[in-house]
């Protein structure tokens, strides 16, 4: 099933406008300005509307992701913001200013984190095992903890996990595996060792590196990294989820590899885009994804 998602009404976030390769969004109290390559329309709002930002990420000269912030008086660099949904899952979020123009969150994943939630819930297992994969600072691990899973949250950037540490923290959660590894290698040896898991989330960036410098690259790697994952996954009873924020990346090639490598598991697969829409009721779309469950 081809479908899109996007994320339901949330009191601390919102898309204020897009264009000119630029978005507004509202994190709690703060406006941010950021360049957002696929915003290649006009913006909805006149320009007075974008100068409301407390911040206005600015790009390096020739590069495409490291900049620098620019901040109006009181803007904070860190602050945190809430995340409660009618279904239950509560959590909370530090959010920061890096200087790669991220702030430690994707809200667009929202429909993504109510899955993980209410899938966690339903699963037989008493204590569902779910292993999160390039997991960044955890909003997904935090749904499935929040749903009484016994989680590994696996990122290769120790500063990362502090911070996914963090919110867990904020949310009063407790109880997460933290792994500072390269996911090629350790699903490998979770291959080997026989291990099983109710529920796998993946979250792979285009390229990136190890702890010890270990090369990834999505195109190269993705196909057999699923292949492993395959082999991860409780056949009994299980859900999975992976997305993918590489520009080239359609969701056909997700379809096609779900479909040859987990069959009969990806038979009933949901597969799609997510975006978000701003007050002009655009659609920005942000990756591709696919998930599925028994």
């Amino acid at each position: 099933m081809y479908s899109f998602l996007t994320t339901s009404p949330w009191p601390d976030y919102e898309l204020i406008d897009a264009g000119n390769f630029q978005k507004l969004e509202r994190f709690g109290r703060y406006v941010l300005s950021r360049p957002e390559p696929q915003a290649v329309w006009d913006p909805h709002l006149p320009a007075s509307e974008w100068q409301r930002a407390h911040a206005t990420f600015n790009r390096e000269a020739g590069s495409q992701e490291r900049g620098q912030w620019k901040l109006k008086p009181g803007m904070a660099e860190q602050w945190h913001i809430g995340y409660d949904r009618p279904d239950g899952l509560k959590l909370k979020f530090r959010l920061g200013l890096s200087s790669f123009k991220h702030v430690g969150l994707f809200p667009e994943q929202d429909p993504n984190w109510q899955f993980i939630y209410e899938q966690t819930k339903r699963r037989r297992a008493e204590k569902p095992k779910v292993l999160n994969l390039f997991a960044y600072t955890g909003a997904a691990t935090l749904a499935a903890r929040a749903a009484g899973a016994d989680v590994t949250h696996l990122d290769s950037v120790k500063q990362v996990n502090f911070w996914a540490r963090d919110n867990m923290e904020a949310s009063g959660i407790d109880g997460v595996r933290w792994l500072v590894e390269d996911a090629w290698k350790y699903v490998q040896r979770e291959v080997k060792r026989g291990n099983k898991y109710q529920g796998l989330i993946l979250d792979p960036p285009a390229y990136g590196r190890g702890p010890n410098g270990e090369k990834w690259q999505l195109e190269d790697q993705l196909n057999e990294m699923l292949k492993l994952c395959r082999e991860l996954l409780d056949p009994q009873d299980h859900f999975f989820v992976i997305n993918l924020y590489s520009i080239g990346f359609s969701a056909l090639i997700l379809d096609n590899l779900i479909g040859d490598i987990y069959p009969p598991y990806g038979q009933q697969r949901e597969i799609g885009e997510i975006y978000l829409h701003d007050q002009g009721q655009r659609k920005l779309p942000l990756g591709t994804f696919c998930r599925f469950a028994n």
